[in-house]
Protein backbone atom coordinates (compact mmCIF):
# COMPACT_ATOMS: atom_id res chain seq x y z
CA UNK A 1 0.00 0.00 0.00
CA UNK A 2 1.13 3.24 -1.08
CA UNK A 3 -0.14 6.09 1.20
CA UNK A 4 0.28 9.80 0.72
CA UNK A 5 -0.33 12.44 3.50
CA UNK A 6 -2.13 15.33 2.38
CA UNK A 7 -1.81 18.11 4.37
CA UNK A 8 -3.81 21.22 5.40
CA UNK A 9 -2.73 23.66 2.84
CA UNK A 10 -1.64 27.67 3.32
CA UNK A 11 -4.95 29.10 2.08
CA UNK A 12 -3.50 32.70 2.46
CA UNK A 13 -4.64 35.81 3.75
CA UNK A 14 -1.64 35.11 6.43
CA UNK A 15 -3.82 32.46 8.14
CA UNK A 16 -2.29 30.43 10.26
CA UNK A 17 -5.30 28.25 11.44
CA UNK A 18 -8.68 26.99 10.42
CA UNK A 19 -11.22 25.60 11.35
CA UNK A 20 -12.95 22.26 10.02
CA UNK A 21 -16.52 22.91 9.38
CA UNK A 22 -18.06 19.97 7.16
CA UNK A 23 -15.96 16.46 6.11
CA UNK A 24 -17.31 15.64 2.22
CA UNK A 25 -15.45 12.56 1.96
CA UNK A 26 -15.44 9.13 4.37
CA UNK A 27 -12.40 6.31 5.18
CA UNK A 28 -12.87 3.77 2.77
CA UNK A 29 -14.27 6.16 0.03
CA UNK A 30 -12.80 5.88 -3.27
CA UNK A 31 -11.97 10.12 -4.42
CA UNK A 32 -10.02 11.70 -7.64
CA UNK A 33 -7.99 13.91 -7.55
CA UNK A 34 -9.93 17.50 -7.50
CA UNK A 35 -12.67 16.35 -5.52
CA UNK A 36 -13.55 18.48 -2.48
CA UNK A 37 -12.58 16.51 0.47
CA UNK A 38 -13.66 19.05 2.98
CA UNK A 39 -14.91 22.43 3.75
CA UNK A 40 -12.67 24.72 6.81
CA UNK A 41 -13.52 28.40 8.16
CA UNK A 42 -11.63 30.98 8.96
CA UNK A 43 -12.64 34.14 10.45
CA UNK A 44 -13.03 35.44 6.81
CA UNK A 45 -14.49 32.92 4.76
CA UNK A 46 -15.81 29.31 4.15
CA UNK A 47 -12.87 27.64 1.62
CA UNK A 48 -13.40 24.33 0.33
CA UNK A 49 -10.25 21.91 0.33
CA UNK A 50 -9.64 20.00 -2.65
CA UNK A 51 -7.83 16.57 -3.22
CA UNK A 52 -4.08 16.40 -4.62
CA UNK A 53 -4.35 12.87 -5.89
CA UNK A 54 -6.82 10.24 -6.10
CA UNK A 55 -7.41 6.77 -4.45
CA UNK A 56 -9.08 5.49 -1.22
CA UNK A 57 -9.13 7.33 2.36
CA UNK A 58 -7.38 5.60 4.69
CA UNK A 59 -7.37 8.26 7.63
CA UNK A 60 -9.68 11.81 8.61
CA UNK A 61 -7.28 14.21 10.30
CA UNK A 62 -10.11 15.83 12.67
CA UNK A 63 -13.48 16.35 13.19
CA UNK A 64 -15.90 18.75 12.21
CA UNK A 65 -15.41 22.15 15.29
CA UNK A 66 -12.01 21.56 15.45
CA UNK A 67 -8.96 24.35 15.00
CA UNK A 68 -6.13 22.53 12.73
CA UNK A 69 -2.88 24.59 12.00
CA UNK A 70 -1.79 25.01 9.18
CA UNK A 71 0.33 22.54 7.81
CA UNK A 72 -1.02 19.54 10.06
CA UNK A 73 -1.82 16.28 8.65
CA UNK A 74 -5.24 16.69 6.75
CA UNK A 75 -6.07 13.24 5.44
CA UNK A 76 -4.61 10.14 3.89
CA UNK A 77 -4.91 8.60 0.66
CA UNK A 78 -3.85 5.21 -0.60
CA UNK A 79 -3.04 5.87 -4.26
CA UNK A 80 -3.00 2.14 -4.95
CA UNK A 81 -6.35 1.91 -5.34
CA UNK A 82 -8.14 2.41 -8.99
CA UNK A 83 -9.83 5.67 -8.66
CA UNK A 84 -13.27 4.07 -10.51
CA UNK A 85 -15.82 6.88 -10.30
CA UNK A 86 -19.38 6.77 -11.52
CA UNK A 87 -20.41 10.19 -13.24
CA UNK A 88 -23.45 11.49 -12.22
CA UNK A 89 -25.08 11.23 -16.16
CA UNK A 90 -24.39 7.34 -15.94
CA UNK A 91 -26.19 7.85 -12.43
CA UNK A 92 -29.17 8.90 -13.93
CA UNK A 93 -29.84 6.85 -17.07
CA UNK A 94 -28.94 3.55 -14.67
CA UNK A 95 -31.78 4.79 -12.51
CA UNK A 96 -34.44 5.57 -15.29
CA UNK A 97 -33.78 1.88 -17.44
CA UNK A 98 -36.22 -0.64 -16.37
CA UNK A 99 -35.21 -3.70 -14.62
CA UNK A 100 -34.86 -6.50 -16.61
CA UNK A 101 -36.92 -9.38 -16.24
CA UNK A 102 -36.91 -13.15 -18.04
CA UNK A 103 -39.70 -12.69 -19.73
CA UNK A 104 -38.91 -9.39 -21.06
CA UNK A 105 -38.38 -9.02 -24.50
CA UNK A 106 -36.18 -5.59 -24.47
CA UNK A 107 -34.03 -7.15 -21.19
CA UNK A 108 -30.26 -5.99 -21.79
CA UNK A 109 -28.06 -9.38 -23.32
CA UNK A 110 -25.76 -10.61 -20.89
CA UNK A 111 -22.87 -10.03 -23.07
CA UNK A 112 -21.46 -6.70 -22.42
CA UNK A 113 -20.02 -6.64 -26.13
CA UNK A 114 -23.17 -7.24 -27.64
CA UNK A 115 -25.14 -4.24 -25.80
CA UNK A 116 -26.17 -1.79 -28.68
CA UNK A 117 -24.10 1.60 -28.38
CA UNK A 118 -25.72 5.13 -27.03
CA UNK A 119 -25.58 6.56 -30.75
CA UNK A 120 -27.56 3.55 -32.55
CA UNK A 121 -31.12 4.77 -31.08
CA UNK A 122 -32.09 7.75 -29.75
CA UNK A 123 -32.66 7.78 -25.79
CA UNK A 124 -36.59 8.95 -25.70
CA UNK A 125 -37.20 10.81 -21.83
CA UNK A 126 -38.87 9.12 -19.66
CA UNK A 127 -41.71 10.44 -17.12
CA UNK A 128 -41.27 9.66 -14.12
CA UNK A 129 -44.40 9.82 -11.43
CA UNK A 130 -43.61 11.15 -8.38
CA UNK A 131 -44.01 8.78 -5.30
CA UNK A 132 -46.66 9.14 -2.94
CA UNK A 133 -44.30 8.96 0.14
CA UNK A 134 -42.34 11.39 1.39
CA UNK A 135 -38.77 11.17 -0.19
CA UNK A 136 -36.73 9.26 2.22
CA UNK A 137 -34.65 5.92 2.35
CA UNK A 138 -33.21 3.78 4.92
CA UNK A 139 -29.63 4.46 3.14
CA UNK A 140 -27.79 6.68 0.61
CA UNK A 141 -29.48 6.78 -2.76
CA UNK A 142 -27.09 7.33 -5.63
CA UNK A 143 -29.23 9.91 -7.35
CA UNK A 144 -28.15 11.93 -4.39
CA UNK A 145 -24.66 11.62 -4.86
CA UNK A 146 -22.39 13.43 -7.14
CA UNK A 147 -19.04 12.05 -7.79
CA UNK A 148 -17.53 13.00 -4.74
CA UNK A 149 -19.87 10.81 -2.90
CA UNK A 150 -21.20 13.96 -1.53
CA UNK A 151 -25.32 14.89 -1.61
CA UNK A 152 -26.05 16.89 -5.24
CA UNK A 153 -27.44 19.88 -3.23
CA UNK A 154 -27.56 23.92 -3.41
CA UNK A 155 -25.49 25.39 -0.99
CA UNK A 156 -28.94 26.72 1.15
CA UNK A 157 -29.87 23.36 1.01
CA UNK A 158 -27.32 21.74 2.58
CA UNK A 159 -27.03 24.88 5.26
CA UNK A 160 -30.70 24.65 6.03
CA UNK A 161 -30.16 20.62 6.41
CA UNK A 162 -27.39 21.24 8.73
CA UNK A 163 -29.68 23.08 11.21
CA UNK A 164 -32.64 20.72 10.97
CA UNK A 165 -30.46 17.59 11.46
CA UNK A 166 -31.07 15.70 8.63
CA UNK A 167 -28.40 13.83 6.24
CA UNK A 168 -28.85 14.25 3.24
CA UNK A 169 -27.44 11.33 2.01
CA UNK A 170 -31.27 9.73 3.81
CA UNK A 171 -32.99 11.75 0.62
CA UNK A 172 -33.69 11.15 -2.98
CA UNK A 173 -33.92 14.39 -4.05
CA UNK A 174 -36.13 15.29 -6.71
CA UNK A 175 -34.28 17.85 -8.72
CA UNK A 176 -31.75 17.64 -11.89
CA UNK A 177 -29.55 14.40 -12.15
CA UNK A 178 -30.87 14.16 -8.90
CA UNK A 179 -30.50 17.16 -7.12
CA UNK A 180 -31.85 17.57 -3.23
CA UNK A 181 -34.07 20.87 -3.55
CA UNK A 182 -35.81 22.65 -0.49
CA UNK A 183 -39.12 21.11 -0.90
CA UNK A 184 -37.82 17.43 -1.00
CA UNK A 185 -36.52 18.65 2.94
CA UNK A 186 -40.55 20.05 3.41
CA UNK A 187 -41.62 16.56 2.10
CA UNK A 188 -38.89 14.28 4.48
CA UNK A 189 -39.69 17.02 7.70
CA UNK A 190 -43.41 16.58 7.13
CA UNK A 191 -43.38 12.89 7.04
CA UNK A 192 -40.90 13.09 10.18
CA UNK A 193 -43.56 15.12 12.27
CA UNK A 194 -45.17 14.01 15.24
CA UNK A 195 -48.99 13.16 14.80
CA UNK A 196 -51.23 15.89 15.95
CA UNK A 197 -52.59 15.54 19.19
CA UNK A 198 -56.45 15.96 18.87
CA UNK A 199 -57.66 17.75 22.73
CA UNK A 200 -54.55 17.99 25.20
CA UNK A 201 -51.77 19.95 24.69
CA UNK A 202 -48.51 18.17 25.63
CA UNK A 203 -45.86 19.82 28.00
CA UNK A 204 -42.66 20.18 25.81
CA UNK A 205 -39.36 18.42 27.96
CA UNK A 206 -36.85 17.73 25.48
CA UNK A 207 -33.63 19.81 24.89
CA UNK A 208 -30.94 20.34 22.71
CA UNK A 209 -27.25 20.84 22.20
CA UNK A 210 -25.85 22.11 19.32
CA UNK A 211 -22.22 23.17 18.97
CA UNK A 212 -21.39 26.53 18.31
CA UNK A 213 -18.61 25.99 15.20
CA UNK A 214 -17.41 27.72 12.18
CA UNK A 215 -19.18 31.37 11.30
CA UNK A 216 -21.34 31.18 14.19
CA UNK A 217 -18.39 30.62 16.73
CA UNK A 218 -16.50 33.55 14.68
CA UNK A 219 -19.74 35.73 15.19
CA UNK A 220 -19.63 34.99 18.44
CA UNK A 221 -16.24 35.44 19.31
CA UNK A 222 -16.04 39.22 17.21
CA UNK A 223 -19.28 40.10 19.20
CA UNK A 224 -18.37 39.84 22.39
CA UNK A 225 -15.11 41.09 21.82
CA UNK A 226 -16.89 44.34 20.38
CA UNK A 227 -19.11 44.95 23.38
CA UNK A 228 -16.51 44.03 25.98
CA UNK A 229 -14.03 46.56 24.13
CA UNK A 230 -16.01 49.65 23.10
CA UNK A 231 -18.45 51.24 24.90
CA UNK A 232 -21.62 52.13 22.93
CA UNK A 233 -23.80 54.36 22.69
CA UNK A 234 -26.65 54.76 19.96
CA UNK A 235 -28.94 57.13 18.77
CA UNK A 236 -32.37 56.90 17.03
CA UNK A 237 -33.85 59.27 14.63
CA UNK A 238 -37.09 59.50 12.53
CA UNK A 239 -36.60 60.23 8.93
CA UNK A 240 -39.60 61.19 6.67
CA UNK A 241 -39.01 59.04 3.39
CA UNK A 242 -42.14 60.08 1.74
CA UNK A 243 -40.03 62.43 -1.15
CA UNK A 244 -37.39 59.69 -1.12
CA UNK A 245 -39.94 56.84 -1.64
CA UNK A 246 -42.05 58.84 -4.40
CA UNK A 247 -38.40 59.57 -6.28
CA UNK A 248 -37.20 55.86 -6.06
CA UNK A 249 -40.47 54.54 -7.08
CA UNK A 250 -40.47 56.83 -10.20
CA UNK A 251 -37.05 55.59 -11.29
CA UNK A 252 -38.19 52.36 -10.99
CA UNK A 253 -40.97 52.55 -13.19
CA UNK A 254 -38.90 54.73 -15.77
CA UNK A 255 -35.51 53.07 -15.44
CA UNK A 256 -36.35 49.50 -13.38
CA UNK A 257 -36.27 47.22 -16.55
CA UNK A 258 -33.59 48.24 -17.51
CA UNK A 259 -30.95 49.54 -15.04
CA UNK A 260 -32.35 47.24 -12.51
CA UNK A 261 -34.51 48.25 -9.50
CA UNK A 262 -33.91 50.39 -6.60
CA UNK A 263 -34.49 50.00 -2.76
CA UNK A 264 -33.81 52.26 0.10
CA UNK A 265 -29.88 51.02 0.44
CA UNK A 266 -28.54 53.03 -2.19
CA UNK A 267 -30.07 56.22 -1.86
CA UNK A 268 -28.48 55.39 1.97
CA UNK A 269 -25.24 54.53 0.71
CA UNK A 270 -25.02 57.91 -1.45
CA UNK A 271 -25.98 60.13 1.65
CA UNK A 272 -23.56 58.23 4.02
CA UNK A 273 -20.38 59.11 1.15
CA UNK A 274 -21.56 63.03 1.65
CA UNK A 275 -22.38 63.31 5.68
CA UNK A 276 -18.89 61.56 6.10
CA UNK A 277 -17.01 64.53 4.41
CA UNK A 278 -18.74 67.19 6.76
CA UNK A 279 -18.14 64.66 9.46
CA UNK A 280 -14.81 62.64 9.25
CA UNK A 281 -14.26 61.17 12.55
CA UNK A 282 -17.42 58.58 11.44
CA UNK A 283 -15.88 56.95 8.62
CA UNK A 284 -12.56 55.76 10.43
CA UNK A 285 -10.98 52.69 12.67
CA UNK A 286 -9.44 53.22 16.31
CA UNK A 287 -6.55 50.76 17.02
CA UNK A 288 -7.02 50.68 20.38
CA UNK A 289 -4.04 48.86 21.42
CA UNK A 290 -1.73 51.73 19.64
CA UNK A 291 -4.19 54.58 20.34
CA UNK A 292 -4.32 55.87 16.75
CA UNK A 293 -7.24 56.80 14.93
CA UNK A 294 -7.54 56.12 11.32
CA UNK A 295 -9.97 58.47 9.04
CA UNK A 296 -10.50 57.65 5.77
CA UNK A 297 -11.22 59.60 2.70
CA UNK A 298 -12.98 56.50 1.19
CA UNK A 299 -16.14 54.93 2.45
CA UNK A 300 -16.21 50.91 1.95
CA UNK A 301 -19.44 50.36 3.33
CA UNK A 302 -20.04 46.57 4.97
CA UNK A 303 -23.08 45.42 4.05
CA UNK A 304 -24.31 42.47 6.93
CA UNK A 305 -25.82 40.01 4.98
CA UNK A 306 -27.52 37.18 7.01
CA UNK A 307 -26.72 34.11 5.75
CA UNK A 308 -27.39 29.66 6.46
CA UNK A 309 -23.96 29.86 7.76
CA UNK A 310 -24.21 33.32 9.60
CA UNK A 311 -23.82 36.81 9.66
CA UNK A 312 -21.67 37.91 6.66
CA UNK A 313 -20.51 41.25 5.90
CA UNK A 314 -19.10 41.85 2.53
CA UNK A 315 -17.28 45.51 1.82
CA UNK A 316 -19.06 47.56 -1.02
CA UNK A 317 -15.74 49.66 -2.08
CA UNK A 318 -15.68 53.34 -3.13
CA UNK A 319 -18.65 54.10 -2.47
CA UNK A 320 -17.93 58.26 -2.91
CA UNK A 321 -17.49 56.95 -6.69
CA UNK A 322 -20.55 55.20 -7.60
CA UNK A 323 -24.04 56.10 -8.76
CA UNK A 324 -27.21 54.45 -7.81
CA UNK A 325 -27.59 51.77 -10.08
CA UNK A 326 -24.19 50.59 -9.66
CA UNK A 327 -24.12 50.41 -5.30
CA UNK A 328 -27.67 48.84 -6.09
CA UNK A 329 -25.87 46.24 -8.33
CA UNK A 330 -22.87 45.95 -5.97
CA UNK A 331 -25.09 45.02 -3.40
CA UNK A 332 -26.89 42.53 -5.00
CA UNK A 333 -23.84 40.74 -6.06
CA UNK A 334 -21.73 40.23 -2.73
CA UNK A 335 -24.88 39.78 -0.79
CA UNK A 336 -26.24 36.65 -3.37
CA UNK A 337 -21.66 35.66 -3.37
CA UNK A 338 -22.45 35.73 0.51
CA UNK A 339 -25.42 33.37 0.86
CA UNK A 340 -23.62 30.86 -1.59
CA UNK A 341 -20.74 30.60 0.47
CA UNK A 342 -18.92 32.30 -2.53
CA UNK A 343 -17.56 35.40 -0.93
CA UNK A 344 -13.42 36.09 -1.96
CA UNK A 345 -11.71 36.69 0.86
CA UNK A 346 -11.14 40.18 -0.42
CA UNK A 347 -15.10 40.76 -0.19
CA UNK A 348 -15.24 40.19 3.53
CA UNK A 349 -12.17 42.83 4.60
CA UNK A 350 -11.97 46.54 4.75
CA UNK A 351 -14.71 48.27 5.54
CA UNK A 352 -14.49 51.58 6.72
CA UNK A 353 -18.06 52.19 8.06
CA UNK A 354 -21.16 49.15 8.41
CA UNK A 355 -24.90 49.44 7.32
CA UNK A 356 -27.01 46.79 8.79
CA UNK A 357 -30.69 46.35 7.53
CA UNK A 358 -33.30 43.56 8.95
CA UNK A 359 -35.22 44.66 5.69
CA UNK A 360 -39.48 44.74 6.14
CA UNK A 361 -38.58 42.56 9.49
CA UNK A 362 -36.77 45.52 11.02
CA UNK A 363 -38.22 46.90 14.60
CA UNK A 364 -39.28 50.69 15.26
CA UNK A 365 -36.10 50.86 16.72
CA UNK A 366 -32.53 48.29 16.87
CA UNK A 367 -29.04 48.86 18.56
CA UNK A 368 -26.69 47.90 16.19
CA UNK A 369 -23.13 46.34 17.19
CA UNK A 370 -20.06 47.97 15.93
CA UNK A 371 -18.12 45.75 13.55
CA UNK A 372 -14.75 46.32 15.39
CA UNK A 373 -12.02 48.61 13.95
CA UNK A 374 -15.02 50.25 12.58
CA UNK A 375 -16.35 53.67 15.01
CA UNK A 376 -19.95 53.54 14.30
CA UNK A 377 -22.61 51.41 12.39
CA UNK A 378 -25.81 52.49 10.76
CA UNK A 379 -28.91 50.50 11.38
CA UNK A 380 -32.29 50.52 8.99
CA UNK A 381 -35.26 50.15 10.45
CA UNK A 382 -38.85 48.95 8.40
CA UNK A 383 -40.89 51.63 6.34
CA UNK A 384 -44.17 52.61 8.19
CA UNK A 385 -47.06 55.32 7.12
CA UNK A 386 -47.52 56.96 10.57
CA UNK A 387 -49.39 60.34 11.45
CA UNK A 388 -47.26 63.23 10.89
CA UNK A 389 -48.34 66.88 11.87
CA UNK A 390 -47.58 69.05 9.28
CA UNK A 391 -48.91 72.77 11.46
CA UNK A 392 -52.03 71.99 10.16
CA UNK A 393 -53.22 68.67 10.30
CA UNK A 394 -52.32 65.09 10.14
CA UNK A 395 -51.40 63.75 7.03
CA UNK A 396 -50.08 60.08 6.18
CA UNK A 397 -46.36 59.94 5.64
CA UNK A 398 -44.35 57.20 5.15
CA UNK A 399 -41.44 57.06 8.17
CA UNK A 400 -38.26 55.25 8.58
CA UNK A 401 -36.30 55.21 11.90
CA UNK A 402 -32.66 55.04 11.75
CA UNK A 403 -30.78 53.45 14.43
CA UNK A 404 -27.02 54.77 14.91
CA UNK A 405 -24.27 53.18 17.04
CA UNK A 406 -20.84 55.18 17.82
CA UNK A 407 -17.95 54.27 19.67
CA UNK A 408 -17.78 56.59 22.57
CA UNK A 409 -13.78 56.53 22.91
CA UNK A 410 -13.34 58.57 19.36
CA UNK A 411 -16.76 59.84 19.22
CA UNK A 412 -18.49 62.42 21.25
CA UNK A 413 -22.29 62.43 21.74
CA UNK A 414 -22.33 66.49 19.95
CA UNK A 415 -20.76 65.04 16.56
CA UNK A 416 -22.51 61.72 16.73
CA UNK A 417 -26.07 63.50 16.87
CA UNK A 418 -24.50 66.12 14.21
CA UNK A 419 -24.14 63.04 11.67
CA UNK A 420 -27.40 62.02 12.06
CA UNK A 421 -28.88 64.75 11.81
CA UNK A 422 -26.41 65.32 7.74
CA UNK A 423 -28.11 62.44 7.22
CA UNK A 424 -31.95 62.96 7.98
CA UNK A 425 -31.42 66.25 5.67
CA UNK A 426 -29.95 64.35 2.76
CA UNK A 427 -32.54 61.63 3.09
CA UNK A 428 -35.51 63.69 3.25
CA UNK A 429 -34.54 66.40 0.53
CA UNK A 430 -33.21 63.64 -1.65
CA UNK A 431 -32.43 65.98 -4.43
CA UNK A 432 -29.29 66.98 -1.93
CA UNK A 433 -27.37 63.49 -2.82
CA UNK A 434 -27.48 63.91 -6.32
CA UNK A 435 -25.62 67.42 -5.89
CA UNK A 436 -21.63 67.66 -6.29
CA UNK A 437 -20.13 68.48 -2.78
CA UNK A 438 -18.58 71.88 -2.29
CA UNK A 439 -15.17 72.29 -3.00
Amino acid sequence: MTEHTFKLPDIGEGIAEAELAEWLVQVGQIIREDDVICEVTTDKATVEIPASIGGKVTWLGGKPGEVMAIGSDLIRIDTDEDVTVVEEADVVAEAAAPDPSPGDATAAPADPKSAPTPAAAPVEPVAVEAPPVPPRLDGPTLLSLGATGKPLAAPSVRGRARSLGIDLRRLRGSGPAGRILHQDLDAYTAGHAEPAQPSARPARTSTEEIRVTGVRRKIAERMAEAKRKVPHFSIIEEIDVEALEQLRETLNRRYGETHGRLTVLPFLFRALSQAVLDHPEINGHYDDEASVVTRFQALHCGVATQTDGGLMVPVLRHVEARDLWDIAGGIRRLSDAARARKSLPEDLTGSTLTVTSLGPLGALATTPIINRPEVAIVGVNKIAVRPVWDGTDFVPRRMMNLSCSFDHRVVDGWNAAQFVQSLKTLLETPALIFMEPAK
